[in-house]
């Protein structure tokens, strides 16, 4: 322990020695997720240009100090301890859409670039309204164009590697502080998941979509949005916890719900009562609470059906890491 204070307290002072204000301690990262729960990081950075992310990178280096980027918090559960290192937010720095200067015939094709910290349902409900169609999928989607593209996110239908053409990527964890643009056939993008480094923070990308109609757009939006509300709960969730065992043939919140698990409580976390895949956290609950649902459910369909099931919610600050995570590489939350 003494060991870790000592390196977080280099680094604290290294990086407000090089950027200031734009540092801060013990910031609470649990209004930055959708579970809404857990601690603070120890330090945080507001990014507010490149060379900021370049402090972090040297001094992530030069310290050991673990990093965590945080997206929209959409599947992350911080533990209630905290994080004992340095999370950045991009959100700032990159949170820019660039849309085509003019419109073109209906079904021509156009390029679009969001920035990393962009909001997906934000950027589905810009491009419907300028009459560009192919991301209306987005809209029911919580997280980040960075995050989604680490994580190959989807829906209804489409996801991420359906329209991304290339990123700009800077890698905190790398040896040379440069942007890189990678382009969508070496992003190694599979089912919720991409081959990207562990640190690579995706500054913005450009995504193939086609010129439509604007109204036909909206309709869309609307009807997933209506499908949502109807089909999954709102309130402190990251969405589905559990990946489908088989996809398209055996699905997680099925095998939950087999089992009679609605409602299945432990401290201030439970179950949905409205989708069994869904792990909601009370208004000032536990972490703690929310992964202790998370093994019992998975312990549960174990027993009773053999499936093993895979999470794709990131644990952060935790003592130990989830040995069934669908992704267990470190750095990054949606």
């Amino acid at each position: 322990m003494r060991i870790v204070d000592d390196a977080l307290a280099t680094a604290g002072s290294m990086l407000e020695q090089r950027l200031g204000d734009g540092v801060r301690r013990d910031v609470a990262l649990a209004p930055m997720t959708t579970y809404r729960v857990g601690g603070s990081a120890a330090l945080f950075v507001d990014v507010r240009a490149l060379e900021d992310l370049v402090a972090v990178a040297e001094i992530h280096r030069a310290t050991g100090v673990p990093v965590l980027v945080v997206g929209r918090g959409s599947n992350m559960l911080v533990a209630d301890a905290g994080f004992d290192g340095v999370a950045i937010s991009i959100a700032a720095f990159a949170g820019g859409i660039v849309l085509p200067d003019t419109s073109g015939p209906y079904g021509a094709p156009c390029l679009v670039t969001a920035g990393g910290g962009v909001s997906l349902p934000v950027l589905a409900r810009r491009t419907a309204a300028a009459g560009i169609a192919g991301f209306e999928w987005a809209v029911g989607v919580p997280g980040s164009i960075g995050g989604a593209v680490r994580m190959n996110a989807g829906g209804h239908g489409s996801d991420m590697a359906a329209c991304v053409a290339d990123v700009d990527v800077f890698d905190l964890g790398g040896d040379d502080a440069r942007v890189t643009t990678i382009a969508v056939e070496q992003l190694g993008l599979r089912f919720r998941a991409s081959a990207l480094a562990p640190l690579a923070v995706v500054l913005s990308a450009r995504l193939h979509l086609a010129f439509g109609d604007r109204e036909a757009s909206e309709r869309e939006i609307a009807e997933i949005v209506r499908w949502r509300r109807e089909h999954q709960p709102g309130g402190q969730n990251c969405g589905s916890v559990f990946v489908n065992p088989v996809p398209y043939e055996v699905a997680a919140g099925g095998l939950i719900d087999s089992l009679g698990l609605r409602g299945f409580r432990i401290g201030t976390a439970s179950v949905s009562e409205k989708h069994a895949n869904f792990i909601q956290a009370s208004e000032g609950g536990s972490a703690a609470d929310v992964r202790a649902v998370i093994e019992a459910v998975r312990a549960r369909v174990a027993e009773a059906t053999g499936y093993q099931l895979r999470s794709e919610v990131r644990l952060v600050g935790f003592d130990d890491a989830d040995p069934m995570s669908f992704d267990d590489r470190l750095g990054v939350g949606e």
